[in-house]
């Protein structure tokens, strides 16, 4: 009973901890839902492009710029990686998955270069979290608050988005290019803003990730892909991914479900070390149980008629 109660006490107390990062972080999980369901586009730019939003946000920062213009600057940097990789698996008919991993590649020396350094401070620099309301800055309260403000306009902005002619010409293109194509809809362009703007998500989430702990580094990205891989699923799993509405909101939830189940995990005492292997092999359970059950229906089918 004492274990139990010191774990649930622990896990209490890093709630407020967990929701603010997971509500940052929902924009990485958002920035790999948009191409992987919306434009069937398997893409790993996100590795990359949450760095760079955060190694472009510090410099910034430490330059005195604001911190609005620090993230807007990393979100179009983001917009470019993603457009880049979308370019490369076009003009040179590179598969989507090493177009990215190239990217990304890439991405690793031009944030170096970026900063200068592999890590820089931005501890009292002023953020975005400072503007919370009713809050005394730097607490998890204040980022909880401007986070999920962003959030929400995201959320909204984008379904109404993804209902316009041009929205509607994106999803189009994932249901099928070649249809697509035939209707008049531009491919290219498609491809290459719906991949720009899915990087330019996963940036803002960097930006504001440096924002919130203060400094950037040039291997903050490292394993945020299976992390978001793993949020998506959950969130997937919990709301279902069958509308527009439900596909938007799988990101959000998904990061927040995840990220607590991951506070719970450290609460009980699992040593930081074993997130990633526990992680992946949760992604790989979600992914292979759809088709364990397909493989279990017809063998049922069978001993049924047995039967």
């Amino acid at each position: 009973m004492d274990f139990i109660q010191t774990v649930f006490t622990s896990f209490i107390s890093l709630i407020p901890v967990t929701l603010a990062q997971s509500l940052i972080l929902a924009f990485v999980v958002l920035g790999i839902m948009i191409p992987f369901r919306t434009l069937n586009f398997p893409d790993l730019t996100s590795e990359g492009a949450f760095p760079l939003g955060g190694c472009v946000c510090g410099v910034l920062l430490a330059a005195g710029a604001s911190p609005l213009t620090a993230i807007a600057v990393a979100l179009i940097a983001g917009f470019l990686a993603g457009c880049c990789t979308a370019f490369i698996h076009l003009r040179f008919r590179i598969h989507t998955l090493l177009a990215g991993i190239l990217m990304m590649t890439m991405l690793y020396s031009i944030n170096l270069r970026i900063m200068g350094k592999s890590n820089l401070s931005v501890f009292g620099a002023p953020t975005v979290f400072d503007w919370a309301p009713f809050v005394q800055p730097g607490f998890p309260a204040s980022k909880i608050i401007i986070a999920g403000l962003i959030g929400a306009l995201v959320f909204i902005l984008l379904n109404m988005f993804f209902k316009t002619e041009k929205g509607t010409a994106i999803r189009a293109v994932g249901a099928n290019p070649d249809m697509a194509e035939a209707q008049g809809i531009n491919v290219w362009a498609a491809t290459i803003g719906g991949v720009g703007m899915a990087s330019a998500f996963s940036a803002t989430s960097g930006a504001l990730m440096v924002q919130s702990q203060g400094f950037a580094d040039v291997n903050m990205g490292l394993g945020i892909l299976i992390n978001g891989l793993a949020a998506l699923m959950i969130g997937e799993a919990i709301v279902g991914k069958q509308t527009v509405l439900r596909q938007l909101a799988a990101p959000f939830v998904g990061a927040v479900v995840y990220y607590q189940l991951v506070s719970f995990c450290l609460a009980a005492g699992m040593p930081p070390p074993d997130l990633k292997l526990a992680t992946g092999l949760f992604v790989l359970a979600m992914l292979a149980l759809p088709s364990l059950k397909r493989s279990r229906g017809p063998a049922q089918a069978r001993e049924t008629i047995r039967e």
